[in-house]
């Protein structure tokens, strides 16, 4: 079983990540200032100037263009940190037959491109509006195979979101949170019955299971 070994490299890459942002904390005491982080304290007080007020950031030193290249740079990079192991996390849980390559690419790439639409509308309300007039104009057909899935698509759209508003550590501890979680109630088989299907796997109605039964007879038969 990969489970085990799946959560001991979990544990590896977060701690790995949380040392070398302590580390940069020591070296460069004011880099908080220029990095989007701290976020959280402007959700949770919230918005200063009303409900559609704009959002501010986790920085508070960002002037100049390459303050903000940092910023900007940093923010898409923690958003695919934190969805990276939310990847892993569905390929382990999956069979071959199930497997959906593109489903794990978007867990990937959805959370950096929702990064760079919140920064673009933050402090916009009428760029809010044209970025949903744009998005009703294209049609997405993809249908996910599990409605599981659209647990691993939500989780992505919200690391995107925390990286866009300058909360980074927010995404790594909805990474984090997700996936223990989730492997957790994976191993235990948590809220399993008998002649029920487990969450995430597609099980064959009675009659499908019938009729593959009754093929190979068939087939013999002959």
């Amino acid at each position: 079983m990969r489970t085990p070994r799946l959560l001991y490299w979990l544990t590896l890459y977060y701690v790995g990540i949380s040392a070398v942002l302590f580390a940069a904390g020591l070296v460069y005491p004011d880099v908080r200032e220029f990095l989007p982080i701290g976020g959280v304290e402007a959700l949770v007080a919230g918005p200063a100037d009303g409900p559609f007020g704009s959002v501010r950031t986790g920085a508070s030193q960002v002037g100049s263009f390459s303050a903000s290249m940092m910023w900007l740079v940093v923010a898409i990079a923690g958003s695919l940190l934190a969805a990276l192991p939310v990847s892993w996390t569905y390929m382990e849980i999956r069979t071959r037959q199930e497997y959906d390559q593109s489903l794990v690419q978007t867990i990937v790439i959805l959370p950096m491109i929702v990064t760079g639409i919140v920064i673009v509308v933050h402090n916009s309300l009428a760029l809010a509006f044209s970025l949903a007039g744009i998005a009703a104009g294209v049609r997405f057909r993809h249908s996910l195979s599990s409605a599981g899935d659209a647990l691993f698509i939500l989780l992505a759209i919200g690391i995107g979101l925390a990286a866009g508003i300058g909360a980074v550590e927010l995404a790594i501890v909805m990474s984090i949170a997700f996936n223990y979680c989730f492997l957790f109630l994976w191993i235990t088989d948590y809220g399993a019955r008998k002649g029920t299907h487990r969450f995430l796997r597609k099980q064959p109605r009675p009659d499908q299971a019938e009729d593959a039964q009754a093929e190979p007879d068939a087939g013999e038969e002959k």
